[in-house]
C-alpha cells in the first residue's frame, strides 16, 4: 500500500487491483475463522459422520484423483480393501 501511493498515486489500475486483493485475502481469512482454519467447511457434523461409518451407512476411503485427467477421473480407495495386508 505505501509503495502504491508513494511512487504510483495516479495509477488507478493499481490501486483497485491492490484494494481487490486485499479484499479476497479478508473473505478467506473470515471463511477459514467461520471454519475453525479448516479449507473446506464440512457437510455433516463429526458425530453423524462417525456414527454413520461403524453403521455401515457411510464409507470411509481416500480419495485418488487422475493428475492428468483431474475433472474425469477419480475413485475412493477403501480402507482395508485392496491393501497387501488384506491379501
Amino acid at each position: 500500500q505505501n509503495y502504491l501511493d508513494n511512487f504510483w498515486p495516479d495509477l488507478k489500475a493499481a490501486h483497485e487491483l491492490f484494494d481487490s486483493i486485499l479484499q479476497a485475502r479478508r473473505e478467506r481469512e473470515n471463511e477459514s475463522q467461520e471454519n475453525n482454519g479448516k479449507e473446506y467447511p464440512e457437510h455433516l457434523p463429526v458425530e453423524i459422520l462417525e456414527a454413520g461409518i461403524k453403521s455401515g451407512r457411510y464409507i470411509q476411503g481416500t480419495l485418488n484423483v487422475n493428475k492428468h485427467r483431474a475433472q474425469l477421473e477419480a475413485f475412493v480407495r477403501l480402507q482395508g480393501f485392496g491393501s497387501k495386508e488384506a491379501g
